[in-house]
């Protein structure tokens, strides 16, 4: 079993129907989730799932809507009484906002509350640092408004997955999806710190992905519109991220 399953794709605004970006890397033997949006426990349920089940969580970055229910999630889990570590990734930066963040709560003395190991991350890049039989996740940083990874992933069964998370254009974008079989690429739109759809098609295009799945992007937007956009750029095929979508 090896998948990546999209728990949430909208940006930073979440809609009806459409969680903000959050992802669920899952293999027989690790249940890694990306981020936390602003429903992970009925998101990870929705998918088949359970929290007490995740292995790992990466935040990707210090902002709100990718880390601002941590504290829920974890009390959440102490509620349906894990008891197994978990293990949080993150920056420096992000690891110092996530403590913050959590003692708000007192949350080291909830009675009983499960171990939690936090693995601060390298700013240059960090090959392997989720290493199991049956993937291995390796992280380089990106261009966004704060200290940001993006992600690749390598399953067992040959197929490389690629994730830029929130970014603008850059070299470590296309190095991490150099190759890949599918680029989830945020779309939020041609800003500072962010992507449009079409330079996410000339990442694809440049990286030679077979696959380009646009993420984090606003769909109150015609969704054609989006999809075009990034056509004109790549030639692959394109499809535009939906919640519980599973590849």
């Amino acid at each position: 079993m090896n998948q990546i399953i999209i728990l949430g794709s909208a940006n930073a605004v979440a809609k009806i129907g459409q969680d903000n970006a959050h992802l669920l890397i899952r293999s027989a033997e690790k249940q890694i989730m990306v981020d936390c949006g602003n429903s992970p426990f009925a998101r990870v349920s929705a998918a088949g799932g359970s929290i007490t089940e995740i292995t790992d969580l990466i935040l990707t970055h210090a902002h709100a809507d990718h880390m601002g229910n941590l504290p829920l999630l974890l009390m959440d889990m102490w509620l349906e009484k894990r008891d197994q570590m978990l293990t949080i990734h993150g920056l420096e930066i992000t690891l110092e906002k996530a403590r913050a963040l959590l003692e708000v709560f007192d949350w080291q003395h909830w009675a009983g509350m499960f171990p939690i190991r936090f693995n601060r991350l390298s700013d240059t890049g960090n090959e392997g640092f989720i290493r199991g039989e049956d993937c291995v996740v390796s992280a380089l940083p990106v261009k966004h408004l704060v200290p940001t990874i993006g992600l690749r992933i390598a399953f067992s069964d040959g197929r490389v997955m690629a994730y830029s998370c929130d970014t603008e254009p850059c070299d470590n974008v296309l190095k991490l999806a150099q190759g890949a079989d599918i680029l989830m690429q945020e779309a939020a739109g041609e800003a500072k710190g962010h992507t449009s759809p079409r330079q996410a098609g000339e990442i694809a295009m440049g990286a030679g992905v077979r696959k380009l799945v646009l993420i984090h992007y606003e769909n109150r937007v015609d969704q054609d519109t989006i999809i075009a956009q990034a056509k004109n750029a790549f030639t692959g095929e394109v499809v535009l991220a939906h919640d519980l979508m599973t590849f």
